[in-house]
């Protein structure tokens, strides 16, 4: 082949360094979580002692196991409303099975499982037979988890609160599983940073060397063209909706063992933090494209920012102005990454 062939061809065309790193999604995460970290450790010592990393690192480890989840359905071009409000319904399950009717926890939380699993099968298939938009029909499901976890919380126990949680049989084995504690450098981390950093590593692993990671960036680019080439199109996108459900049974189980209580109204309003952080991670809106390491490193930009805007004394209304501003940099940062990604392939 001669050297202007090769040039012609993009399957050979010699890509640059630079043009390579510009092309991965999770970029522009990586320079926000660097540049975040440094700005606040430069004003807190507390921030970058091993207390205060396992303070920021606490809320960004459960956000990061739902950022992960939607990641990947935003990279299938699909999206869930219902992600937030569902780890609600699956800790007042969990609770009224176990301390209100006297089940054992293992068996409420497995039911809990099975009831997400079903939630999310029906967002998928009502999504996929119809060809309605998954934002549409997650709304309405948000809405109806809303209304049932109200309703029927309050028809049970009278109260919009469950209590009692740690007084079930089979509470200290879960606990140990889903909510216990381990100590670094004499601080105390959360086990929900080590679920975080497991599901990252698998779910990086998945989209990167299997062919299910192959089906998801095909079925989110153009479904029509992919399901034309063999591609499950349909049952991809359900197993994605299925996969959002648990890790919202995951974290839902891991809040409700943690505090041994759990709200009517608990996760309502978070599906939309989960979203900005998988945008901030470089999924792209219109599907195809994104990465898991990427919403991972969103939600520690999520982590750091609540916590560091406390600890160097701000006014702490100001984190929805910071995690507004980061959205609007990561579009456009995505904006200019896509550019560059398609460019890189001419």
């Amino acid at each position: 082949m001669t050297t202007a062939a090769a040039r012609g061809d993009e399957r050979v065309a010699d890509v640059g360094v630079a043009r390579r790193l510009l092309a991965r999604p999770e970029l522009g995460a990586i320079i926000g979580a660097v540049v975040i970290f440094a700005f606040f450790a430069s004003l807190s010592t507390v921030f970058r002692s091993p207390a205060g990393v396992a303070n920021w690192l606490d809320p960004a480890s459960s956000l990061g196991i739902m950022a992960i989840a939607v990641a990947l359905l935003m990279i299938g071009g699909e999206f869930d409303l219902s992600s937030g409000v569902m780890t609600g319904t699956v800790g007042l399950t969990i609770g009224l099975l176990s301390s209100h009717y006297g089940c054992n926890l293992w068996l409420a939380i497995f039911v809990a499982l099975l009831l997400a699993l079903a939630i999310g099968f029906l967002n998928g298939y009502v999504t996929v037979r119809t060809g309605l938009p998954s934002f549409i029909i997650t709304l309405g499901t948000f809405l109806m988890l809303q209304g049932l976890n109200l309703g029927v919380t309050k028809l049970i126990t009278h109260t919009v609160l469950i209590e009692g949680i740690d007084r079930t049989s089979g509470f200290h084995a879960a606990e140990s599983l889903f909510a216990s504690t381990f100590r670094v450098a004499g601080s105390e981390f959360r086990i929900t940073i080590l679920w975080w950093i497991a599901l990252t590593v698998v779910a990086t692993y998945v989209l990167l060397r299997t062919r299910v990671g192959n089906w998801i960036f095909a079925v989110g680019g153009d479904a029509r063209s992919a399901r034309n080439v063999g591609v499950p199109a349909g049952r991809t996108k359900i197993a994605l909706f299925m996969t959002t459900s648990a890790a919202a049974w995951l974290v839902g189980t891991m809040v409700a063992l943690r505090l041994t209580t759990v709200q009517a109204n608990q996760g309502i309003g978070d599906e939309l933090i989960y979203i900005v952080a998988a945008v901030i991670g470089g999924c792209l809106l219109t599907g195809g494209f994104g990465s898991a390491v990427g919403a991972s490193l969103g939600a520690l930009i999520f982590g750091m920012t609540s916590q560091g805007i406390v600890y160097v004394g701000w006014d702490s209304d100001w984190f929805k102005f910071f995690l507004g501003a980061m959205l609007l940099l990561a579009v456009l940062s995505n904006h200019l990454v896509r550019h560059y990604a398609e460019q890189s392939r001419k």
